[in-house]
């Protein structure tokens, strides 16, 4: 609130200690009371909401959400796509929704009408993430088709080839005088890199 609340008194309680001390405190009730009303209409949408709104609104919709790992933003992104997940389901829907929640062109999804299979291609590294997208496809995929996951996390493997070569000279014959434990079966020389 701009002005105080002694503007609107007569000008005589301006005197008056007792007034002085209720028009502050009082004034510091209508800013609590305007700050809390602010809050109540920012919480009305899922995007200005604060904590306890979208914990209320995760309580509505049954998601068990985890404060530690998930942050808010995510979360208000979670409870639009499950306010948005209505019928009817397209393949493009799928992939809006999925562009929404992962980021365009993060996800791939594809139909093989032949033998009913959707693939959804994406590279997520993010379990909560991973999960949202998960029971997103779920609820949006028909039930003649069966969902098959493929991630495309980009990993990098370098083989080296190595060939070493080393004679082994057999101290052992059949028929000799051969000692066990004396002699040992095989001598080998120095191991030679070939490449």
């Amino acid at each position: 609130m701009s002005k105080s609340i002694r503007e609107y008194w007569p000008q005589l309680f301006d005197n008056i200690l007792d007034f002085q001390l209720l028009a502050d405190a009082v004034d510091t009730e209508i800013q609590s009371l305007g700050e809390t009303v602010d809050q109540q209409l920012a919480d009305q949408f899922v995007l200005t909401s604060g904590y306890e709104a979208v914990k209320r609104r995760e309580r509505m919709l049954g998601i068990q959400a985890d404060p530690t790992n998930e942050t808010l933003d995510f979360r208000k992104k979670r409870i639009i796509n499950r306010y948005s997940t209505k019928p009817p389901f397209t393949i493009r829907y799928l992939q809006d929704r999925l562009d929404f929640l992962v980021g365009e062109e993060k996800a791939i999804v594809s139909v093989d009408g032949q033998d009913f299979l959707l693939f959804v291609e994406t590279a997520i590294e993010n379990a909560a993430l991973f999960k949202e997208v998960e029971r997103t496809i779920k609820t949006i995929k028909p039930a003649n088709l069966i969902y098959n996951q493929q991630t495309a996390l980009g990993d990098h493997i370098s083989m080296e080839e190595h060939i070493r070569f080393r004679t082994l000279e057999r101290q052992t014959r059949l028929g000799s005088t051969w000692r066990v434990g004396m002699t040992p079966f095989a001598v080998a020389d120095l191991e030679v890199s070939v490449k």
